[in-house]
């Protein structure tokens, strides 16, 4: 049962974090078109660690982490208020570039260029 709420807590926190990233002015945050990829929560509640992608790359994902990190007060007070949480779990924020990572795959895919005449072929055998 208490993995459940675990989960929901989860998904609430990523939920509400989305919305709160949109508010914050500084501008290595505001500026960046950034993802959330993974919301990890411990047991007792007392961590959090959040993994932001950007579309720019690692780079660009590194620079709106120091934003965020230097946001991190107003962030979990913005969290807690809106969530109720009698103990708002501390904020790790992470750079990764998952983002940037699948573009690469897709433009390789992209640059492949199967024609459908020969998928169709490879089926019919």
């Amino acid at each position: 049962m208490a993995g459940h709420r675990i989960e929901r807590t989860t998904e609430d926190i990523k939920r509400e974090l989305t919305a709160i990233f949109r508010e914050l002015k500084d501008p290595r945050v505001s500026g960046a078109f950034l993802s959330i990829v993974r919301v990890e929560v411990t047991n007792d509640l007392s961590y959090c660690t959040v993994s932001v992608s950007a579309i720019e790359g690692i780079d660009r994902a590194k620079q709106a982490v120091k934003g965020l990190e230097s946001a991190a007060g107003f962030i979990r007070r913005e969290l807690g208020h809106r969530l109720r949480l009698r103990h708002v779990p501390e904020l790790i924020f992470k750079a990764t570039d998952s983002i940037e990572y699948s573009a690469h795959i897709n433009r390789i895919l992209h640059d492949l260029d199967i024609d459908d005449s020969e998928e169709n072929k490879d089926d019919d055998n």
